[in-house]
C-alpha cells in the first residue's frame, strides 16, 4: 500500500482500514487468521496453531529474553534510522517488538485488540535503547506473572479483535511469531550498524512450528 496507489484505492473501495486483506470481488476478510484465510480460499486444510498455548508462551518469553540485550546494543544515534522497506524507525520497531507481548496480555485480560494496539504506547520517556530494554524487562515480568497465575492454560477462551472473535490460542500464535520475526530483523539491523551481537543467538529450532514469513523483511 505504501507504493501502490491502485492497491490503496481498492482497499478503500472495499471499506477495509488496514492490511493484510484477502479479497475476492466485493468479498474480503482480514488475513490475520490462517484458518479463516484457508476457509475463504476454499483450502481444506487445518491451518490452526501447531504449538500448544504453553509452548507458544515459552517461545514468546524466549523471544523477549533474546530481544532485551540486543535492543540495548543498538547505538542511540541509529534509532532515528528507518528500517528496510517501510517508514518505521529503529526506535519504533524496538518498542513495537516489546509492545506485542504487552498488548497480548492486555487483550487476554479483557481489552479489545483494536487496530493499532500493537504500536501504541511509545512515549517521550522512551528515547534510548536502554529505555526500550527497560520496557522489555517490564513486559517480560508481566508475561511471566500472567501465565504463571493463569489457571486455564487451554487457550480456548475467546478474545475480541478488530478482525473478529478469536481464541486466545490463535492470538498467542500470531503474537509469538510476530515478535520472533522482529527479533530476527533486529539481529540484521545490528549487523547493518556494524555491531556484533552478544553470545545470544536464536537457533532455527526457535521458529519450528510457527508460521514464520520466509523473508526477514517485507518484499
Amino acid at each position: 500500500m505504501l507504493t501502490d496507489p491502485d492497491g490503496l484505492n481498492e482497499l478503500r473501495r472495499l471499506g477495509a482500514r488496514s492490511v493484510p486483506v484477502l479479497s475476492r470481488g466485493d468479498d474480503w476478510i482480514f488475513a490475520q487468521n490462517l484458518s479463516q484465510v484457508a476457509k475463504f480460499a476454499g483450502i481444506d486444510e487445518d491451518m490452526g496453531p501447531k504449538l500448544s498455548p504453553d509452548q507458544l508462551v515459552q517461545r514468546l518469553i524466549l523471544f523477549i529474553r533474546t530481544a532485551i540485550p540486543i535492543i540495548r546494543q543498538m547505538p542511540d544515534d541509529k534509532l532515528s534510522l528507518e528500517t528496510p522497506g517501510r517508514p518505521r524507525t529503529y526506535r519504533v520497531l524496538g518498542h513495537h517488538m516489546m509492545r506485542i507481548p504487552d498488548a497480548t496480555v492486555m487483550v487476554a485480560n479483557g481489552a479489545e485488540l483494536y487496530n493499532g494496539i500493537m504500536t501504541d504506547g511509545l512515549t517521550d520517556a522512551i528515547q534510548t535503547a536502554n529505555d526500550i530494554g527497560a520496557y522489555g524487562e517490564q513486559v517480560l515480568a508481566k508475561v511471566e506473572a500472567w501465565w504463571a497465575a493463569k489457571a486455564d492454560k487451554s487457550g480456548k477462551e475467546t478474545v475480541q479483535t478488530y478482525y473478529g472473535p478469536q481464541s486466545l490460542h490463535e492470538m498467542l500464535e500470531r503474537s509469538t511469531w510476530h515478535c520472533g520475526q522482529h527479533v530476527r530483523q533486529w539481529f540484521m539491523l545490528l549487523e547493518m550498524a556494524g555491531v556484533t551481537p552478544p553470545a545470544v543467538v536464536l537457533e532455527d529450532s526457535a521458529f519450528v512450528g510457527l508460521p514464520m514469513p520466509t523473508d526477514v523483511w517485507d518484499g
